[in-house]
């Protein structure tokens, strides 16, 4: 599923080019000869995307060219007018000046020249003078800085200069123009020149970011430095970061500072192997294997620098063909870190959410091959791409879309089930393909982890859109629904340790990635602080719940209540705009004040923990935010229900309760997945769209049977609205199942919504609410001194026949009547009459008198 994009072959991009031009050696009929993979290779790639390479041309010369992955385009930069052999090479930003490293052999029968390894910067623009920078018996490694042009305050380059002696230095050069054309080095023999690192046994170069790692012995322990340079000369150490380990390799390793394709063999063990990754979110990780104790057990580490943790991963290899185990390659590929050892694993390890073992991803076996892998041996890592030094090919690690797909779809353990799913929601970006999969895939899993995952796929669609507008929200809002993971992942065991400790010091100019880590690493100093800046929606139903019960004393409580309705309508505006005409299911056509008032509170709470964390964001941003991510989640939710409907092939029809015998294994699916997502969503105590109640209680009274409905609605699963028991009072007749089915329904709605719809079944259950309906408003309309008078009344009667308590109730309402304003449209058919008449006939039912 990893993937290597190939974005560079230099026998595709170059060698036309070389035939075309003529620039390699001829045979004897005068035509250009191929080159073989040793004649032509790679030897740096700067960071604006130059590719520096090398090659055997004509009459025993050795040529420099560049080619610009952007442009797509060759050039010839020097060539030496003899073969020699090429360590080191780097071209300045404006392509003028050219320092390249090269070894001198000696002749059979000469003497070893005085000098190993020779040094020199060349004037290319046009080709002019070169100046001997080193004549030294060790390797020497140069490369430019490439400073941004907007902050460029001299027509100066800078150089560095890597010795294997163990030191850097750093060379500023000037340059002049003459004759309008021709740049010059200024001073050629007066170069100032620093040393900014010395005795280090490891050194990388930061080739996107333009910054220097190193790392230093300091009283028994490897200390990781950072420096930062600037366009006027000067630099600053960032980072001096204590690892927790000390150096027990002798042989100095560098990183990323181009290929030498002469340097003999080295053992992994006899060098450090680890490296430095980052990205824009303030990601700052260190990566490092530990000595190979046998050929059983692979040990790495990952310092997280900003999240204050290191883990230590332990592999057991499993039997392999493969006679030794290869040194272990680290890959950035952006939220991830990848471990690969071919023929054996492939780790990712989530560097934005490090928490939960979960998160990442540990693949073995047929699984963890990447294609297209050759020799391992040939392979250099640069940073974010990978070099395969054999071939002259530079990749691009990248997450394969369709692979991806392919293994969420076969995995059975729930820790890989889990991984894919935070890696394609997060990391994906907005795919509306990769949505619709995951969606179909969830179908076919069991009701409780179909339920979790709907959960892990709802915030993480919300967290990615929201951190897209701002990153400064990244620690407030949930990424998983996940608090912890204790599961275990197959082949490989993870320690966690601690390592809260000052990262670095305050920088000039902090910004962006810097600004991001410090405020990552300040943050993990309070960790409570940190847990309660998390925002969670646990108490919104509590909320609600406080609400409607303080609306019914306190007035107070009833413009909060209006406000909390006006932003929920605020909210559900935006959903109709965003979104017309692509709904398939009926929802946002129905008033659910249940609904519209959680979605109001969730807005109206989101607000005010964001104003106390971020409100340098300001008001008018924050209410952007938050009306933005309480809309994403009600089209989320949308989307899966929609998705799910279009995939079982289903249409507006079969919300229909009058054919209720005509139901497909396509509804029970659809009942089947909307019962998970309202399990989802509930276990989360989000809103949910108006309207899914009624078109998920539609659905179960078509695919039900009537006991287990009616189980559903008592266990608070389904929920009858308004809408639904209006529908099921107008389609269905009155047949003898059909008025059981109603009976059984409207005896256990609420008392709100039976108040509503009592009048559209002509049945002793109706009969009997508007009646109750009817004498509570005669009551509470009578006034306290006309009570006293009709008592008076019904002690003057001592003659009737009867004495029941509801006589009483039928001479109270009959004396009423004439003063009250009846409530109904139509009052001829409701007065104390018909009251006593309902009254009656719910006796003789209760006493089971009602067919004698």
């Amino acid at each position: 599923m990893l993937e290597l994009k190939s974005v560079f072959d230099i026998q595709s991009e170059v060698v036309p080019w070389l035939l075309k031009g003529k620039l390699i050696p001829l045979n004897e009929n005068g035509e250009c000869t191929s080159l073989s993979r040793t004649d032509l290779q790679i030897v740096n790639v700067e960071k604006n995307g130059s590719v520096l390479f090398t090659w055997k041309g004509k009459k025993g010369t050795t040529c420099i060219g560049l080619h610009d992955l952007h442009k797509k385009q060759n050039k010839l930069l020097y060539t030496f007018d003899r073969e020699v052999s090429l360590i080191s090479c780097s071209v300045n930003m404006e392509r003028t000046l050219l320092a390249v490293s090269i070894l001198q052999f000696a002749g059979r029968g000469t003497f070893r020249p005085v000098s190993r390894c020779l040094t020199l910067l060349i004037e290319i623009h046009p080709v002019n003078n070169t100046k001997v920078l080193k004549a030294v018996n060790s390797n020497v490694k140069v490369q430019f800085l490439y400073q941004d042009s907007d902050s460029r305050l001299l027509p100066e380059s800078h150089l560095l200069i890597i010795s294997e002696d163990r030191y850097i230095e750093y060379i500023h050069i000037r340059m002049v123009i003459e004759e309008g054309y021709r740049v010059m080095v200024q001073n050629p023999d007066r170069l100032p020149r620093e040393i900014v690192a010395e005795d280090f046994l490891w050194a990388q170069w930061d080739t996107e970011a333009q910054r220097l790692f190193y790392i230093v012995e300091k009283e028994n322990n490897a200390v990781l430095m950072c420096i930062r340079f600037y366009p006027d000369r000067s630099n600053e150490m960032l980072i001096s970061f204590s690892l927790g380990f000390s150096l027990t390799v002798t042989k100095l390793r560098l990183v990323n500072f181009g290929y030498n394709h002469f340097q003999e063999e080295e053992e992994s063990s006899e060098s450090l192997n680890l490296q430095v990754f980052s990205n824009h979110t303030g990601a700052l990780s260190v990566c490092y294997s530990h000595p190979v104790q046998n050929n059983q057990e692979v040990i790495y580490s990952v310092i997280l620098l900003h999240h204050g943790r290191r883990k230590t991963f332990r592999v057991s290899l499993e039997k392999s063909n493969c006679a030794c185990i290869s040194e272990l390659t680290f890959l950035n590929i952006g939220y991830y870190v990848a471990v690969y050892v071919p023929g054996y694993f492939l780790h990712l390890i989530n560097v934005q959410h490090p928490n939960l073992a979960c998160h990442n991803l540990f693949l073995s076996g047929e699984d963890a091959k990447v294609k297209p892998w050759n020799h391992q041996r040939y392979m250099l890592s640069l940073s974010d791409s990978l070099l395969d030094c054999h071939l002259g090919k530079i990749y691009k690690a990248e997450l394969n879309p369709v692979l991806l797909m392919m293994f969420m779809r076969s995995s059975k353990l729930g820790c890989h089930q889990l991984a894919v799913m935070h890696c394609a929601v997060l990391y994906l970006q907005n795919n509306s393909e990769v949505e619709s999969q995951i969606i179909h895939w969830l179908c076919g899993l069991s009701a409780s982890a179909c339920s979790d995952l709907i959960q892990e796929f709802i915030l993480g669609t919300l967290y990615r859109k929201a951190i897209s507008e701002t990153n400064a929200i990244a620690k407030l809002l949930p990424y998983s629904s996940l608090l912890n993971w204790k599961g275990e992942i197959p082949g490989i065991t993870c320690t966690t340790e601690n390592i809260l400790q000052s990262v670095g010091k305050k920088v000039r100019h902090c910004k962006s990635f810097w600004e991001e880590v410090n405020r990552n690493v300040e943050s993990l100093k309070n960790l409570e602080s940190l847990h309660k800046a998390l925002y969670t929606n646990s108490s919104l139903r509590r909320m609600q719940s406080k609400l409607f019960s303080e609306m019914k004393m306190d007035p107070r409580a009833i413009r909060h209540f209006r406000s909390v309705l006006e932003n929920a309508k605020t909210i559900l505006s935006k959903v109709d705009t965003w979104s017309p005409g692509q709904q398939v299911v009926p929802f946002f056509q129905e008033e659910d004040c249940q609904q519209m008032v959680l979605i109001g509170l969730m807005g109206e709470k989101l607000k005010e923990h964001l104003l106390k964390y971020v409100h340098s964001l300001g008001k008018k941003k924050i209410d952007v935010i938050v009306n933005n991510y309480v809309v994403n989640l009600l089209e989320c939710i949308q989307t899966i229900v929609n998705t799910i409907w279009k995939h079982c092939g289903l249409n507006a029809h079969i919300l229909c309760l009058s054919n209720r015998e005509k139901v497909n294994s396509a509804e029970f699916v659809m009942f089947h997945m909307m019962t998970c997502v309202l399990q989802a969503v509930e276990g989360l105590s989000l809103p949910l769209p108006p309207g899914y109640h009624t078109i998920h209680i539609i659905l179960g009274a078509r695919c039900l049977p009537l006991h287990t409905l009616l189980h559903y609605i008592d266990l608070g699963v389904l929920h009858p609205t308004e809408r639904f028991v209006t529908r099921l009072l107008e389609e269905l007749d009155d047949s003898e199942i059909n008025e059981r089915f109603k009976f059984s329904i409207v005896a256990r709605i609420p008392e709100t919504i039976e108040q509503k719809i009592c009048c559209l079944w002509d049945h002793p259950v109706s009969s009997s609410r508007v009646a109750r309906n009817y004498v509570e408003t005669l009551l509470k309309k009578l006034p306290t001194q006309q009570t006293s008078r009709i008592s008076s009344v019904r002690e003057l009667t001592p003659f009737e026949s009867e004495f029941l308590p509801l006589t009483y109730l039928a001479r109270i309402l009959t004396e009423v009547e004439d003063q009250a304003l009846n409530p109904f449209e139509e009052p001829e058919n409701v007065d104390a009459k018909f009251v006593e008449e309902v009254a009656l006939k719910q006796t003789l039912i209760l006493l089971g008198l009602e067919n004698n």
